[in-house]
């Protein structure tokens, strides 16, 4: 992991103090209209104690805190674990800075859950495997761990090409586009931004996809099986044209 601005801690990954300091922005991901389903269906599926791996800066861990839950989170990058404890109620979320692949916290969990595409971050199949092994590690029986993640958008490639865009906004001059490596599932996001003076700015960062059957396979690999999978957090019908998947798996 390389730092993507001066002064920012490599420790911190690709979520350092540049990244953190941008990233409660307002509305997208960061909205109630996004954040609302994603924390209904959390308390719903939690009975007992839950950890969130990457945690951030508690965009979901907070108000999950807040309606009872008792929230636990792993989180790698310690600029955007600070911001959590600014939040209204992010005191009651108890974060250890660590790696979600080996990190382990005390307890035992009614719900482990990672949102956000996050599990792409880690970019060896080796890795993500880990990822579901220490998820069931901090499981109890019968305990539920949830992913939500994007697929990969390959339909959308023809021969030769191996870059979709994913995002074009000329109003304040940024390009985002992914792009792909079919044959070691590895992906790049890039992001383009150029300001009115005319500086620029570019992050590349590393994903790895990795098809929801490969997954039902690291889960068994875990000890778990699959529960429920859906399109999204409305809890819809997943089919060959979703575009991402929320998937149980139950310890």
């Amino acid at each position: 992991m390389i730092a993507v601005s001066a002064g920012d801690d490599p420790a911190d990954g690709w979520f350092p103090e540049s990244v953190a300091a941008g990233y409660d922005g307002p509305g997208g991901a960061n909205g109630a209209e996004a954040v609302t389903p994603v924390v209904d269906v959390l308390e719903g599926l939690a009975d007992g104690p839950v950890l969130e791996f990457a945690v951030g800066t508690g965009r979901i861990a907070v108000p999950l805190a807040g309606r009872g839950v008792s929230v636990s989170g792993i989180e790698l990058s310690r600029a955007m674990a600070a911001r959590i404890p600014g939040r209204p109620g992010g005191d009651a979320v108890a974060v250890t800075i660590g790696d979600m692949t080996s990190t382990r916290v005390d307890g035992e969990f009614s719900l482990v859950y990672l949102v956000y595409n996050t599990i792409s971050n880690v970019t060896t199949q080796d890795g993500q495997v880990e990822v579901f092994r220490n998820a069931a590690a901090h499981l109890r029986p019968g305990g539920l761990f949830l992913i939500e993640v994007g697929l990969p958008d390959l339909r959308r490639l023809p021969p030769g090409q191996d870059v979709v865009p994913f995002a074009i906004s000329p109003d304040s001059g940024y390009v985002g586009f992914d792009q792909y490596d079919v044959a070691t599932q590895e992906f790049t996001s890039n992001h383009v931004t150029v300001s009115p003076d005319g500086t620029g700015r570019f992050l590349r960062v590393p994903f790895r996809y990795a098809w929801p059957a490969e997954m039902d396979l690291m889960a068994r690999i875990a000890g778990m099986r699959l529960k429920h999978r859906w399109a999204d957090w409305d809890r819809s019908e997943f089919t060959a044209t979703s575009t991402k998947h929320v998937s149980i798996w139950e310890k």
